[in-house]
C-alpha cells in the first residue's frame, strides 16, 4: 500500500468510525436488551481475529515450502448473536446461513450486521479498517489458507474491515446473487477437481470471496483507484443494511 492511500485510509477510518459511534450510541441500550431478553447472557462478546499477514508469511526460502502464514491476531468486538454456549462442543466454526447456534434476535442483527457495530471501536484502536476483508477466526484463516491457493493474500499489507467490496457484493454465504456477473464464471470457480457432493462447499464460497478481497487489495496500490472504491463501497453499506443482504 502506497503512503498517501494509507494516510488517506486512516483518516477516513477515523473520521467514519468517531461518526458511526455517534449516530448509533443511542441505539446500544435498546440492542442490549433485546439480545438479553430473548438469550440471557453477554451483550457484548470478544473473539480473536486474524488481521493483516505479517511480513514474510507464507514465503520459502532457500526452495523450502512456504510455511503456515502468521496473522497478526487481536480481540474483536460483536454484539453476541448465538447462544451462549454455542461453541462449548464444536469449537470455532464458520457459521452458516440457517445455523442453529443463531438466536432469534441475533438472525435480525446479523442480517442487518448492527451485531458489527462495535467493531468501530476495533477502527479507532487500528487493528481494523471500515473497508476490508472480513477477518476470520485464526484457526480457520489458516485452514484456509492451507486449501485455498492465495488466501492469504486478501490480507497482506491490508486491515481486515467492518464491510468491503465482497461483503456488499455478494450473498451472505459468498454466493453470488441473482444477476451477478460472477455467475457466468461459478462452473469454473467451484468444485474445481468435480468430486461428487461437494457442491456448494464452503472453500468455493470463500474462494468468490477472495476474488472480490484481490482486487480491493490491488486497487490500494494507487490514491486515484482507491478513493472512488472506497467512498463506493461505504455509500453501498447502509443499503445494504437496509436490505438486509450481504455477509
Amino acid at each position: 500500500m502506497v503512503r498517501s492511500v494509507r494516510v488517506v485510509k486512516r483518516l477516513i477510518d477515523v473520521a467514519g468510525s468517531l461518526l458511526g459511534l455517534a449516530i448509533t450510541l443511542p441505539l446500544f441500550p435498546l440492542i442490549a436488551a433485546a439480545v438479553y431478553l430473548d438469550s440471557p447472557g453477554p451483550i457484548l462478546i470478544r473473539q480473536k481475529r486474524a488481521g493483516e499477514l505479517g511480513s514474510g508469511s507464507g514465503d520459502g526460502g532457500d526452495g523450502d515450502e512456504p510455511s503456515k502464514p502468521q496473522f497478526r491476531e487481536f480481540s474483536m468486538f460483536k454484539i453476541r448473536s448465538m447462544r451462549p454456549d454455542a461453541e462449548e462442543l464444536s469449537g470455532p466454526v464458520l457459521a452458516s446461513e440457517n445455523d442453529p447456534r443463531i438466536t432469534r434476535v441475533g438472525r435480525f442483527l446479523r442480517r442487518t450486521h448492527i451485531d458489527e457495530l462495535p467493531q468501530f471501536l476495533n477502527v479507532l484502536a487500528g487493528d481494523m479498517s471500515l473497508v476490508g476483508p472480513r477477518p476470520e477466526r485464526p484457526e480457520l484463516a489458516e485452514q484456509l489458507a492451507m486449501a485455498i491457493p492465495y488466501f492469504e493474500e486478501r490480507m497482506r499489507d491490508v486491515k481486515p474491515g467492518i464491510t468491503g467490496l465482497a461483503q456488499v457484493t455478494l450473498g451472505y454465504s459468498g454466493k453470488p446473487p441473482p444477476g451477478s456477473e460472477l455467475l457466468s464464471f461459478a462452473g469454473d470457480l467451484t468444485n474445481p477437481f468435480q468430486i461428487e457432493g461437494a457442491e456448494d462447499a464452503v472453500a468455493d464460497h470463500m474462494r468468490m470471496k477472495l476474488l472480490y478481497d484481490l482486487a480491493y487489495g490491488g486497487a490500494m496500490e494507487d490514491l486515484r483507484t482507491f478513493v472512488p472504491l472506497e467512498l463506493s463501497i461505504l455509500v453501498r453499506t447502509p443499503l445494504v443494511m437496509l436490505l438486509a443482504r450481504g455477509t
